[in-house]
Parts: structure tokens; C-alpha cells; sequence
């Protein structure tokens, strides 16, 4: 009986051992993969902010200006795509809607971003844009891989509509997780006017032909990334915008259109650290937790069933004693 227990336990040390690469290296590739129906809101302040009055085109000081970033999965588009491309894809719709202190719009930036669930590569399809105008992404757009790497990627940028390279400066310590800190500096760059503006009966499409005046913009871009799940917990910008030239600014050589540090609301901070603290979970229960579960129990079996045969097997016979000498066989010497 005990060695057939031996026997099951050794089978199922041999399942755990099978159980913890298959674990990381086929489950995981396969189930960690982001939702195609997810839904985010953030909201992000510079206090205090340059900004341009657009009733007078000079620029003042104000207490602060806000951007609401929405980001909507849009399931219908991800299984149409999907059905083109074989893929696991998830379509982002997301909104850069930015006001004044006084809660008027000042721009706002739609975009469709498509990339793979599992990667989280660019995958071009359809509908791909910003602001309207058809895009080809490449690099990363809001969020880095599954288990980033301490290595520097390419990050696209809404502004300039190209990828440029977004550095690791090294790991961190955010709010309690151990975070990767990647920085990314976008040059002074001519860039398109948005098109939703806030002067009634401007259009942007002709502003730059019928004035002359150019609209440029530099930002240094900060990402505080959870590497287990690729997800940001902290980003900040500081972040500048200028017209140049042209008959709009009245013989001025450059006015400033927006200048901040862009940081995210402490209350989206906390929202933001609570969901990828539970993620995290999730992803390490297919990377680590799990694999190296299975293989310690796998080990335990194993000495367990080891054990069990050691103690089924039948003790062996002594061996018998040997027999006293009886009177006659001893032979007295001679005299």
C-alpha cells in the first residue's frame, strides 16, 4: 500500500515539474494580455501655467491648466481587426481634452491607437489616426510590454506623429512598488495646429496658410513603469508650446502658447497604484508564484515518495547464530 502511494506521488511530482515551464512559457505568452474592452480616465494638472489668450494673443500667467486623458477599448473594432489579422488586437479610442482655469476648452486630441495584446507592438489597421489624420505607429503608446525590460524603447509621440527613443535611467522606488524610470526629450518641432480650436471660426487647416505663423512644441516626457505589468503608475511632462512668425502675432518673432509641468492628480495617483498592484498579481501567479510554486512541490513530492518507498521496502532476515560447541567436539591436547 505504501508503495503505491510512492508511485502517485511520484507521478505527481512529475506533473508539478512538467506544470512550472509550461506555466511561464506557454500559458503565459498566451493568457497575460491586455482587455479589449478597458476603460481609464485620468486627469492631470500645471500649477501654475503659462497660457496664451487667445482674445489678445499674449500670454499670462494662470493658476492652473488641466488635461482630461480618456482611454475606451473599443471591442467591436478589435474583432474586426482580429478577424483580418489572426491576431489578439485591442483598439484604444482616447481623448486629450485640455482647459483653461476657467473650465473653456482649449484643444482637444482624439486618437486610435492598435496594438497587439500580447506585445503591445503596433498593429496597422483602418482607422489608425491622430487627430483625424491617418497614422503608421511604431514604438510603445501608453503602456510598455509584459515584464519591461531594463533597456531603452521607442515611444511615439501625438504631437510630431513619429517614434523616437524613450530611455531607461534606472529602477525606482514608487509608492511602495519597484518601478523602471524612463525619460524621453522631444526637440523644439514644428507640429500641426489641432484641428477643434478654441476661436470660433478658426479652422486649423488654414490657419498656417493664410497667417504664415507656425506652431512649435518641445517636451521632456517622465514614465514611472511597473516592469512586471508594463503599466505606468506615474507619468509628468514638462511640457511647451510656441506660434512663430507669420502676420497672427503682429510683428512678434514667437509667443507661448502653453508652458507646465503636466503631473497627475494625486487621487488618480492612488486609483492608478491600487489596480496595478492588483495586476501585478495576476502576472506574477503565471511568471513566478506559480512556476516556482509547482516546483517546490514538485521537489516535496518527490523526497515524499522517495521516503515511502524507502520505508515499503520488507526489512532484510537476520542472519542466525551460530550454535554452541557441544562436549564432544572439543579434543583436550595431548600430554
Amino acid at each position: 500500500m505504501r508503495r503505491r502511494a510512492g508511485l502517485v506521488l511520484l507521478a505527481l511530482a512529475a506533473f508539478c515539474a512538467a506544470l512550472a515551464p509550461l506555466l511561464r512559457w506557454y500559458a503565459f505568452p498566451r493568457l497575460a494580455k491586455v482587455p479589449p474592452g478597458q476603460y481609464q480616465e485620468v486627469v492631470m494638472e500645471a500649477r501654475p501655467a503659462t497660457l496664451l489668450d487667445y482674445g489678445t494673443l499674449r500670454a499670462r500667467q494662470v493658476e492652473k491648466v488641466t488635461i482630461v486623458q480618456t482611454l475606451k477599448g473599443n471591442v467591436e473594432e478589435s474583432e474586426r481587426i482580429e478577424r483580418g489579422t489572426g491576431r489578439d488586437v485591442v483598439v484604444w479610442d482616447t481623448l486629450a481634452h485640455v482647459q483653461g482655469p476657467d473650465g473653456a476648452m482649449i484643444s482637444q486630441i482624439p486618437e486610435r491607437y492598435v496594438f497587439d495584446a500580447h506585445t503591445q507592438d503596433p498593429v496597422h489597421a483602418p482607422g489608425e489616426m491622430v487627430d483625424g489624420t491617418p497614422v503608421c505607429r511604431e514604438g510603445l503608446a501608453f503602456k510598455w510590454p509584459f515584464l519591461t525590460e531594463k533597456r531603452d524603447y521607442r515611444y511615439f509621440d501625438a504631437q510630431t506623429r513619429t517614434a523616437a527613443p524613450i530611455h531607461y535611467r534606472g529602477t525606482r522606488t514608487f509608492r511602495g512598488l519597484e518601478v523602471y524610470y524612463f525619460e524621453q526629450t522631444i526637440p523644439w518641432t514644428k507640429v500641426p495646429y489641432p484641428r477643434t480650436m478654441p476661436i470660433p471660426g478658426v479652422r486649423a487647416a488654414t490657419l498656417e496658410q493664410q497667417t504664415g505663423t507656425t506652431r512649435w512644441y518641445t517636451t521632456r516626457r517622465m514614465f514611472w513603469v511597473e516592469p512586471v505589468t508594463g503599466a505606468p503608475v506615474n507619468g509628468e511632462e514638462i511640457h511647451r508650446e510656441e506660434l512663430r512668425g507669420g502676420t497672427l502675432l503682429g510683428g512678434r518673432d514667437r509667443v507661448t502658447v502653453f508652458a507646465g509641468h503636466v503631473k497627475m492628480r494625486p487621487d488618480y495617483l492612488d486609483h492608478t497604484v491600487d489596480l496595478v498592484t492588483s495586476q501585478r498579481l495576476l502576472v506574477l501567479l503565471l511568471t513566478s508564484y506559480g512556476p516556482w510554486g509547482a516546483l517546490g512541490a514538485g521537489g516535496g513530492l518527490l523526497v515524499l515518495a522517495l521516503f515511502l518507498e524507502a520505508w515499503a521496502r520488507p526489512s532484510p532476515l537476520p542472519l542466525p547464530a551460530p550454535a554452541p560447541p557441544t562436549p564432544a567436539d572439543h579434543h583436550p591436547s595431548s600430554a
